[in-house]
């Protein structure tokens, strides 16, 4: 079997932005900036100010609302007439898989500016795809992820707390998913080697997520934050870049899916909290009931919610059927070591919200 590897380049730091020129010089001289309206306004001239006159900025853009085909489509052909040699990203998840379909539609190259530490999505090689209508479309792949992502991490440490909180939620996740469900299975190099810098994505944190949502609440690019950042977007990022997609996601994820179901929950509760908890219920599920109690401590000390109440998600069976369906029967259920029913899901669930 032949197989290629790209792993993501990426420099951190509170001057992060003062690399932007030497690396991105050998690609051109003309960049689009595409962005969310927030990210823009913490990022944009810090990022102009590095460029100096090197390389131009033809044009800012909003991303919109969702990361969707179209829009990507309808921001190639805008490259294309803004004679672009590259592609700028800059903000959360949305922006980011906007900006690299949006590159890989023009066949121009890409470079993310995270300003927020949410998600990996500026070093994985996909977008998250939505219709117009907000509901998930499909994951586009890429060959290889962007050239380099810029991680500012004193924009990061000023943005608000929850969203650092949710990114170390969903990275935790990463962790626990990704030995479930590779358990019993021979690994190539490349998933094994996944696998094992996926205990980056939990020791880490274990040592430094509390102090680093302090030095966030502070706006402080402290040591403990830097930290945070890495694991939840370098960290998360190789890994899903190194192993088969099946052994990125299992139940955790999939318990995710199945709530946002419920009227209202995706508007009130962050996707990394979610997971979060999902893996409370994916270690009940699996008969660790220990380590469901000590993480349940560890994530209600980062101030994540542990229970369905807290979420605002009722306990009732009748009134989580359609979650239970979904949770079971999701595409992350697909590759772990047994089956796993909606008794099992609803009785984790149970047991969760009493831990």
């Amino acid at each position: 079997m032949t197989y290629s590897v790209n792993f993501a380049n990426y420099t951190i730091g509170e001057d992060a932005y003062q690399n932007v020129r030497e690396v991105c010089r050998h690609y051109g001289k003309k960049a689009l900036l595409i962005g969310g309206e927030l990210a823009l306004k913490a990022g944009k001239e810090k990022l102009i100010q590095a460029l100096a006159s090197e390389i131009q900025i033809v044009d800012m853009v909003l991303f919109g609302t969702d990361c969707t085909y179209a829009r990507m489509e309808e921001l190639a052909e805008h490259a294309k007439k803004c004679g672009a040699d590259m592609i700028f990203g800059m903000g959360g998840g949305k922006a980011l898989d906007t900006a690299k379909g949006t590159a890989e539609k023009a066949g121009l190259p890409v470079f993310t500016f995270p300003t927020i530490a949410a998600t990996c999505a500026a070093t994985t090689a996909l977008s998250v795809v939505y219709k117009e209508d907000g509901n998930f479309d499909s994951f586009y792949f890429y060959d290889k992820p962007a050239r380099h992502s810029f991680i500012d991490t004193d924009i990061i440490a000023r943005a608000p707390e929850r969203y650092l909180r949710a990114g170390i939620g969903d990275t935790l996740g990463k962790y626990f998913e990704c030995h479930f469900a590779a358990r019993g299975d021979e690994l190539h190099h490349s998933s094994a080697l996944g696998r094992e810098i996926s205990n980056m994505c939990y020791f880490p944190l274990r040592d430094y997520a509390e102090k680093a949502l302090e030095e966030c609440r502070e706006n402080k690019a402290g040591v403990a934050l830097e930290q945070a950042v890495l694991a939840n977007i370098i960290s998360t990022g190789l890994v899903s870049l190194l192993v088969l997609d099946e052994y990125n996601c299992a139940i955790a994820h999939s318990v995710y899916y199945g709530l946002v179901l419920l009227p209202g929950f995706e508007e009130e509760n962050l996707h990394g909290d979610v997971v979060a908890y999902g893996v409370l219920v994916q270690l009940m599920v699996d008969g660790e009931v220990e380590q469901a109690k000590e993480m349940k401590a560890f994530l209600r000390k980062l101030g994540i919610r542990t229970t369905l109440a807290e979420m605002g998600a009722p306990l009732e069976r009748e009134a989580l059927a359609a979650v239970l369906k979904e949770t079971v029967t999701g595409p992350d259920m697909e590759h772990i070591p047994y089956e796993v029913t909606e008794d099992m899901i609803y009785d984790a669930l149970c047991k969760v919200e009493n831990l």
